[in-house]
């Protein structure tokens, strides 16, 4: 790095921040302002910065991308499935970003009809997705979400599928969500409040009516919820959800009766969370209901839906955890996790037939339920992966148990899967418990303390982090890096109880877990200090900010993306969007217990004068879900605080929000700058 390049230095104003008679000063807290035009200037100071201190390594980040966009099969497509009468498919052209999402008629030799081409719907934006496609019963409507400013508000619009011409209506501040009733006109959808991007109202159009026509169905005014609104698989019922952190209620109404009025399934019960399927005159629901941590399965009458008709079908197991259910004419299919894996049951609903399991053989893998959006079928499609195991879409007959792959994930070049060795080793943590660790690196790889190693972690919301294939992963791998997945407390990797162990007031564990691991890759000689480096996004960019201020010494870098670093001051304000919902993840600082046990971990307010690892901080202006601000606020205050040399940069992108560029290939500049940043760290050149 050229040292005749100066940092920017953000100025100090001193803002008061009172809670529980206690006065925290942010000196940063006028980086708040994204129309301010002197807060603009700093952060394309930094970004200046960025750019003019990682010049020497711009040749290896373009030599990165092209790797890894040259392993990329250019003219792909998806698996088509099969639903009312069509075939549907996702492909990509050779040298574009974006899908193209197209159907045919009755069999996959009909013409192709183009739905969408977002190559053309995206040419005019910095930023373009495309969501929530969702066909009329009779398929000639589509409706469809658009978002071109990457803060996840959508605006619906509906095309004519017959005569291609999209309809005068473009309904903003939506989820870009929503379903048809059965009459082929009614239009259910659901919006989102303008300043906290709350998901809050279900409403409907109807076609051929002026949007100022359109009825609010339902408003969830209690503000740790949000809605949304979808149609059963099975067509006869429209549901309204409404979810927070821990509890969930559903309504109900007949497809076919779009003015009617929905009905209550079962009033919300705090604590209480459930999911409903219906089939065949009954509903199926996955719940906890009655301390079932780990969810059980009970059915009841599509006209008695209150819990006292509720009859048990799959009992609670304490180490089993009940992911999921899909519901087929003839089949019901069970996914369940247990010692960290996912398993797939298949039952059939004729008495007398045996249940059974999909035979999965690997140390560590992933195998998930796809579109499975056919009842007649018997047909299950599911996909599979690992660490080294390209990604595979199979249909699995659950009459014969015979397996058809029908895809396995294209990796260009000379890709060998054999070349690469996944396993999975288990570290202790503070309090004992056992941490499970994946991870793949070149066969041959020798345990002698010297592998440059990447630690990945999520740790929050009770997300399970799966073993996935990656294509881009391979330029580490190659490269002699070991990567690995900690399944810290905190995510569901585990069970239920996993994801209650690391959130609240015993969040801390996420991050305990964490430092344990990278200790324990330490000690069995997979890598040391000098080669270790951590990363994880969003609330896992939280976790990068403990791990920074707690055991720096552990690290030769950290990769912190678009990271949640200013936690008490932002579950504080209302106002930001998602914070109101976040309060059974985090705690509710208005209280003092979690309001200070929040401020004991928060990286922001734990920032002190010690050396810090190597860092790559970045983050999008329009962020919706961590507003820009709190990495800027936290680069500026590191800069001022600690007391080493070490790289510090703040990479921010001025045209996208939480999920980063939106091409495919766009995206991969933003993976190439990272890995350019570590192999720059440990020496390696091209």
């Amino acid at each position: 790095m050229n040292g005749s390049i100066q940092a920017p230095v953000a100025k100090k104003i001193p803002h008061e921040l009172k809670a529980h008679n206690q006065v925290r000063i942010d000196n940063y807290f006028w980086l708040n302002d994204r129309e301010d035009k002197e807060v603009l200037a700093y952060l394309e100071a930094e970004k200046a910065y960025y750019q003019a201190s990682t010049a020497h390594t711009k040749d290896l980040q373009e030599r990165l991308f092209s790797e890894m966009k040259n392993r990329i099969k250019e003219d792909d497509s998806s698996v088509p499935y099969f639903y009312n009468g069509y075939y549907y498919i996702t492909r990509f052209e050779q040298g574009k970003d974006y899908p193209i999402h197209s159907r045919k008629k009755g069999n996959l030799e009909a013409e192709e009809e183009i739905m969408f081409d977002c190559n053309v719907m995206a040419a005019p934006y910095a930023y373009f997705h495309l969501r929530g496609i969702t066909v009329s019963e009779d398929n000639q409507w589509v409706a469809y979400g658009v978002d071109t400013v990457s803060r996840r508000e959508y605006t619906l619009h509906v095309k004519n599928l017959l005569t291609g011409e999209v309809l005068d209506v473009a309904i903003t501040n939506t989820t870009g969500a929503s379903t048809w009733a059965s009459d082929n006109k009614t239009l259910f959808y659901s919006r989102k409040d303008a300043v906290t991007l709350r998901s809050d109202k279900i409403y409907k159009h109807v076609i051929g009516t002026p949007m100022t026509a359109d009825v609010l169905v339902y408003h969830e005014t209690d503000d740790t919820f949000d809605t949304f609104i979808y149609k059963e698989k099975s067509r006869k019922f429209l549901v309204i959800g409404s979810e927070s952190t821990l509890t969930s209620e559903y309504q109900i109404l007949e497809a076919n009766n779009p003015q009617g009025e929905f009905r209550i399934f079962q009033k919300r019960e705090r604590g209480v969370e459930y999911g409903i399927s219906h089939y065949d005159n009954r509903f199926y629901i996955l719940t906890n209901k009655d301390d079932a941590d780990n969810f059980k399965l009970m059915s009841c009458p599509e006209t008695q839906t209150a819990t006292e008709h509720w009859t048990e079908l799959i009992p609670h197991r304490e180490d089993v955890l009940l992911e999921g259910v899909d519901i087929f004419k003839d089949y019901l299919v069970i996914s369940e996790r247990s010692n960290g894996l996912p398993h797939i049951k298949i039952q059939p609903w004729k008495e007398g037939e045996q249940a059974y399991y999909l035979p999965f053989e690997s140390e560590t893998y992933n195998a998930q339920a796809q579109i499975n959006a056919d009842f007649e079928t018997e047909k299950f499609r599911f996909v599979y992966q690992s660490l080294n195991t390209p990604s595979s879409v199979i249909d699995f007959n659950m009459r014969t148990q015979e397996k058809e792959i029908l895809k396995e994930q294209e990796v260009l070049g000379d890709f060998d899967k054999h070349n690469y060795v996944e396993e999975r080793i288990w570290a202790t943590a503070k309090d004992g418990v056992k941490i499970p660790i994946s991870m793949v690196y070149k066969k041959g790889m020798e345990r002698n303390g010297n592998n440059p190693f990447l630690l990945y972690a999520y740790g929050s919301y009770g997300i399970t982090m799966e073993p996935y294939f990656s294509t881009t992963r391979l330029s580490l791998l190659d490269r002699g890096f070991v990567y690995a997945i900690a399944h810290v407390r905190g995510g569901e990797d585990m069970g239920r109880d996993w994801y209650e162990d690391g959130k609240l007031l015993v969040k801390k564990n996420t991050f305990t877990d964490f430092i344990a691991c990278s200790a324990h890759v330490i000690e069995q000689g997979y890598t040391s200090k000098e080669y270790l480096f951590a990363e994880g996004g969003s609330a896992g960019g939280l976790l990068m900010g403990v791990i920074a201020n707690e055991r720096p010494d552990l690290y030769q870098g950290i990769i912190a993306q678009v990271p949640f670093v200013d936690v008490v001051t932002t579950m504080l304000d209302d106002s930001i969007p998602l914070t109101t919902g976040e309060y059974d993840e985090w705690g509710n600082p208005n209280e003092k217990e979690y309001y200070e046990y929040m401020l004991s971990y928060s990286p922001y307010d734990n920032v002190k004068a010690q050396d810090y690892p190597h860092m790559y901080i970045s983050t999008g202006l329009h962020d919706s879900q961590v507003q820009y601000w709190e990495p800027a606020k936290w680069v500026a205050k590191l800069r001022d605080t600690k007391t080493n040399d070490n790289q510090l940069y703040f990479d921010i992108n001025m045209d996208t929000g939480h999920g980063g560029a939106s091409g495919r290939f766009e995206s991969l500049k933003e993976v190439a700058k990272e890995f350019a940043f570590m192999f720059d760290l440990v020496g390696i050149k091209q």
